[in-house]
Parts: structure tokens; C-alpha cells; sequence
């Protein structure tokens, strides 16, 4: 199973870098040392520093200690017929990348490239599959890496954010519907990590999907490098209110659901 993105001092760190609070200011605010605040981003457990700190940062301090703890990790998502991820290696990060088709009429959607399509290559010439589309959710390096190649090999018509334009890529804004097959899938912008973030909601198959890019991960979101209060805001009012049952597919980490991101995810447990 893919391991959790990021752990206890990697959403400290997302936090206060999006809040712009220093050690200092968060260890008075907790009414806690700094060597406590290092220590917790160096990854040492303390069950009563995390429910201090918890929500000096807006985290919710019992989803955290979960996680330091390693008491939860998002159930295994059974197999779809419709849905398959690929996880490659860029760099030092692994990065995901996934089809989506229509099982009646094999139409299929790739929603970005991760390192290396290959393999997501021969899943679609095993199954038959026609890749007649191809999404990316955002621009940065690890998600298009493999565009030339997945764009040459299967015809793909490319469609990207407009706010952060791809070479060769059709852009797209919030609201933009494509159908494929008995399949609908909506763009939503879901930006903050990145310029123009996208989601694209899948609805048609056994379960609603939400392929997240960077925007979400499991237990944890992307970093809020353009803007943390507005990557919050996106992730709450369009992923999170979406149906429980709904499979998020994210660029990093595992897949989980709806339900559990509201549940066990600390920046937004307890908020919905």
C-alpha cells in the first residue's frame, strides 16, 4: 500500500509556513518551549505538545495525534472497474497519475503523467482502452513530466488550467464539462498549491471520483505555496462537501474518501 504522504511534522510545517508563525510565536502561543516545537518538527512524539499546538495552527489536535501515533491510515480502496492509479518515482517523491474510462464503450481519460507513463501505457493496450483525453491537474514538473510521450502514443486531446498554460495543452476554466462515454467529468479550480489547481469530478461509475491533484492529499493537503487560506477554503467548499462515498484520487499518497478526509484529516477534521 502507498505510504501517507506526510507525516505529524510535515502538516507543523505546511501550517505554520501557510500561517506565517515562527517557532517563537507558536511556542509561546501553545505555552510551550522552542526546543518542543523543533523537536515535534524533527518528528518526536508528544501527545500534550500536538493538542497544544494543534489549534494555535487550526489543526485538529485528535486527527493529528492519530496520525503521530500511527493509528490511521485511509482504508484500501477495492479495486474499480473504471479506475486505475499509476505511481512512478520523480526525483526523491513519488508522484501518482490515473486512467479513467467508461467500462461500456472503453473510452478513457488520463489525468496527468506522473514521471513515467509506461505503464499506464500497457494497462490501457492490456484493457483495450482508448485514451481519448488527457487532464492535467496543475503544471509543476512531477505531473506532466511524461506529456510528450502520453500525448504521441495515444491521440490524447490535451486540456490544462488556464492559469498555468502547458505547451500543446487546450486551456480550461472551472466549469468545463467533458463526457466520455456514459461518463460526465467537471472541472472545478481548486487552486492554492498551485496557480490554477484543478479537480475533475467523475461521476457515472459505482462511486463519484475527485482526481485532486496537489490539492489534497490523504491526511494532509499540498502546501499552500500560492496561497494557504484559499487552498483551505477550495478544499473545504468543493472537495470536502462532495458525497462521502466519493473517491479522492490524489498526486501524492494513497487513495481515500471523502468521509475519511472529514474524519481523520487534521487541517480540516471536525470543520464539515
Amino acid at each position: 500500500m502507498i505510504p501517507l504522504e506526510d507525516n505529524v511534522a510535515d502538516i507543523i510545517g505546511k501550517a505554520q509556513r501557510g500561517l506565517r508563525i515562527s517557532d517563537t510565536e507558536l511556542a509561546e502561543k501553545a505555552r510551550v518551549s522552542s526546543q518542543t516545537i523543533r523537536q515535534l518538527r524533527d518528528g518526536d512524539f508528544d501527545e500534550l505538545a500536538l493538542l497544544r499546538v494543534a489549534p494555535v495552527l487550526g489543526l485538529a489536535g485528535r486527527a493529528l495525534c492519530e496520525l503521530g501515533k500511527g493509528e490511521w491510515h485511509p482504508k484500501k480502496i477495492d479495486a474499480q472497474d473504471g479506475l486505475a492509479q499509476f505511481n512512478t518515482h520523480y526525483h526523491d517523491m513519488a508522484v501518482n497519475a490515473y486512467l479513467v474510462w467508461d467500462p461500456a464503450s472503453r473510452a478513457a481519460a488520463a489525468f496527468d503523467t506522473g514521471a513515467d507513463c509506461a505503464e499506464m501505457l500497457r494497462f490501457a493496450n492490456r484493457s483495450r482502452l482508448d485514451v481519448n483525453l488527457i487532464l492535467l491537474t496543475h503544471a509543476h514538473a512531477d505531473h506532466v513530466a511524461d506529456l510528450p510521450r502520453l500525448r504521441e502514443e495515444t491521440g490524447g486531446k490535451v486540456f490544462a488550467p488556464a492559469r498555468e498554460p502547458v505547451p500543446g495543452a487546450e486551456p480550461i476554466e472551472e466549469g468545463k464539462r467533458f463526457r466520455l462515454g456514459a461518463l460526465e467529468i467537471d472541472s472545478l479550480l481548486t487552486w492554492g498549491h498551485s496557480q490554477g489547481g484543478m479537480t475533475f469530478v467523475v461521476t457515472g461509475l459505482a462511486h463519484p471520483i475527485a482526481i485532486v491533484g496537489d490539492s489534497l492529499f490523504a491526511g494532509s493537503m499540498g502546501g499552500g505555496n500560492v496561497s494557504y487560506n484559499d487552498a483551505l477554503q477550495n478544499n473545504l467548499e468543493k472537495i470536502l462537501t462532495l458525497p462521502d462515498e466519493t473517491i479522492i484520487c490524489p498526486g501524492h499518497g494513497p487513495m481515500t474518501t471523502v468521509g475519511e478526509e472529514k474524519q481523520h484529516n487534521p487541517f480540516f477534521a471536525g470543520r464539515l
